[in-house]
C-alpha cells in the first residue's frame, strides 16, 4: 500500500525536490505552499510522470493558525497521512546592531513558530491514527551559526532542540522523528550558493533525505560528508579563525 507524505514549502527548492524524490518511489503527496500556481504545475507534473496522487493546498506558515486546518484538509483528501515534512522556511541577512529586527522576527515566525505549529498539528493527527513520522528541516547552522544570519541559525538550533525533545516524548507513541540538517544546498531560496564550499544540487540532497527518512534516522546531516567531519573540526577551531573563515565566504 502506498504511503502518503505531506510537505510544506513544496513549491520550489528542497520542498519541490523532496516531492519529486518521494513521487519517484511511489508515495502519494500532499503539497502546501504560498504559491498556488507553482503547486498546481508541480502536482500535474508529478501525477503525469509518476502516476501518484497529489493533493495541494495554499498555506503560508507565518499564519500559524491556518496550519492545522490545512493539514486536516490534506489528510481528508489523501485518506491518511504517514509522513509530514515541516520544510517551509526563509533566510535573511541582518547585521547585528542595525536597529531593525523585522527580518529576525519574520525568520523566527516562519522557521520556528511555523514549523512548531506544523509539527504539533501533525502530531495530533498521528496520535489519533496511532502512527506517523515527523520530519523537520533544520540546518547545519544549528551546530555552527552563520555570522550575519544569527536569527536563521538560532531558529534552526531551536528547531533541532525542540524536535529532539519531541522524539523523546513520542518514542513510545509509534511516532518517529527525523531532523534533517542540510549543508549548502543549491536552491532559489539561497542564491549565490556557488561561492560556498561543498554545495550540492537540491535533487541530490533530496534523494539522500528520503533514504534517511525511510531509514527512520533521527538526526541527519546532508550530505554526510564532508559535513560530519566539518562539524567536529569547527568545534576545535578558535573563534577568531572561524570568524575569519566565514568573513571570506560572506563577501
Amino acid at each position: 500500500m502506498s504511503k502518503n507524505v505531506v510537505i510544506t514549502g513544496a513549491s520550489s527548492g528542497i520542498g519541490a525536490a523532496l516531492a519529486q524524490a518521494f513521487a519517484s518511489k511511489g508515495y502519494n503527496l500532499g503539497l502546501a505552499a504560498r504559491r498556488g500556481d507553482k503547486l498546481e504545475m508541480l502536482a500535474k507534473h508529478l501525477e503525469e510522470t509518476y502516476h501518484v496522487r497529489v493533493a495541494v493546498t495554499i498555506l503560508d506558515v507565518q499564519e500559524d493558525s491556518t496550519i492545522a486546518p490545512a493539514l486536516n484538509r490534506l489528510a481528508q483528501d489523501l485518506g491518511q497521512i504517514d509522513i509530514v515534512v515541516a520544510n517551509a522556511g526563509i533566510t535573511g541577512v541582518r547585521r547585528s546592531g542595525s536597529g531593525d529586527i523585522s527580518i529576525d522576527k519574520a525568520i523566527m515566525q516562519t522557521n520556528l513558530i511555523g514549523a512548531i505549529a506544523t509539527l504539533d498539528a501533525a502530531t495530533k493527527i498521528f496520535l489519533a491514527q496511532g502512527h506517523g513520522h515527523l520530519v523537520g528541516m533544520s540546518s547545519f547552522s544549528a551546530f555552527s551559526p552563520l555570522p550575519g544570519s544569527a536569527a536563521y541559525s538560532a531558529s534552526k538550533a531551536a528547531l533541532t532542540n525542540y524536535m529532539n525533545a519531541m522524539h523523546l516524548e513520542l518514542i513510545s507513541k509509534k511516532i518517529n522523528v527525523t531532523i534533517i540538517h542540510p549543508g549548502f544546498i543549491k536552491t532559489d531560496i539561497a542564491p549565490h550558493m556557488d561561492k560556498y564550499p561543498f554545495v550540492i544540487e537540491a535533487d541530490v540532497a533530496a534523494q539522500q533525505m528520503v533514504r534517511a527518512i525511510e531509514g527512520k534516522k533521527v538526526n541527519v546531516i546532508v550530505p554526510a560528508m564532508p559535513w560530519k567531519a566539518a562539524k567536529g573540526l569547527m568545534n576545535l577551531m578558535p573563534d577568531p579563525l572561524l570568524a575569519m573563515m566565514f568573513a571570506k565566504f560572506m563577501k
